[in-house]
């Protein structure tokens, strides 16, 4: 009868998820069922920029799909590939593309390659991206080491209930955490001299997120040369921001595919962004292999 029905809470109604510690731990746990690479270093591999995972040796690549819990690529020039192996000797995990906010992805979901590459091993992280030229100086096909970011996402990875167990080498990972050095001097001396050796001068700047999907307006652009942003992109800072928290060294490197809106009277569009990309593979590879052969 109608009357003997219980009222079911709706908190016992819905179905409950692991938490995101739990999430990734169950991806840990299957990666290592497939591969015995601890990765030293973990990289994320930006728009077009998915070729450079073609020169790990040994190469045993899981595609994100075959992943527990893991956010699968939506935009063109993102492969969705985990790719584990060596480079100049040092054992990495490339991650042949990544998740954005814009594609309607949570922040645990955007961040969920980063808080993996730690829990694999990885005590260093390479973020690159495809970004647009804010400074006039910086041209289409040249490379920038990060030297700091701004956000203007609205978002925050780090927010919300803190979880100590991302911490690594048994450290708790702290509820407020510094980003003075967000990007680490040490690399980016490293970078800058490997680019030295390979005969081009490596600039630094300060770069720039918005949440997109849409390329950013004139008067965006001008407001944020005000800000002191060299570059402007849609990606990056979150997963350096979880990178943080766990205590990972962190280096950017940004790929100029085009001037900002308003800095050239040219149309901004992806495909041009992956047309560079495809350009200058060579360089940005070889620069890559020489800062890990260094840190080796």
């Amino acid at each position: 009868m109608i009357g003997d029905c219980r009222k079911i809470p709706y908190s016992e109604s819905m179905p409950t998820q692991p938490d995101l510690f739990s999430r990734v731990s169950a991806a840990v746990a299957f990666v290592r069922t497939r591969t015995a690479v601890v990765p030293r270093v973990g990289i994320l591999l930006g728009s077009g920029l998915g070729a450079f995972a073609e020169q790990v040796e040994e190469a045993e690549v899981l595609a994100y799909a075959s992943l527990p819990h893991f956010p699968q690529a939506t935009v063109e020039g993102h492969a969705g590939n985990l790719v584990f192996g060596r480079i100049a000797g040092v054992p990495v995990a490339v991650m042949q593309g990544r998740v954005h906010a814009y594609e309607g992805y949570t922040m645990a979901e955007v961040t969920f390659p980063a808080r993996l590459l730690g829990l694999l091993g990885c005590e260093t992280l390479i973020v690159t991206n495809a970004a647009g030229g804010i400074d006039p100086e910086l041209r289409p096909g040249q490379l920038v080491v990060l030297s700091d970011h701004i956000n203007l996402t609205g978002r925050n990875a780090a927010a919300g209930a803190n979880e100590p167990r991302f911490g690594l080498h048994g450290f708790p990972a702290p509820r407020f955490f510094d980003m003075s050095a967000a990007y680490s001097p040490r690399l980016r001396k490293l970078a800058i001299a490997e680019a030295a050796a390979q005969g081009y001068a490596l600039p630094e700047g300060v770069y720039l997120a918005v949440l997109g999907p849409s390329f950013e307006t004139p008067a965006e652009i001008r407001a944020f040369r005000t800000l002191g942003a060299d570059l402007v992109g849609m990606s990056t800072v979150h997963e350096v921001i979880v990178a943080r928290h766990m205590g990972l060294e962190v280096l950017g490197l940004s790929l100029v595919t085009n001037a900002a809106a308003g800095v050239s009277a040219e149309a901004i569009d992806h495909e041009d962004v992956m047309d560079v990309g495809r350009q200058v593979e060579g360089r940005f590879g070889a620069l890559l292999t020489g800062v890990l052969r260094r840190l080796a």
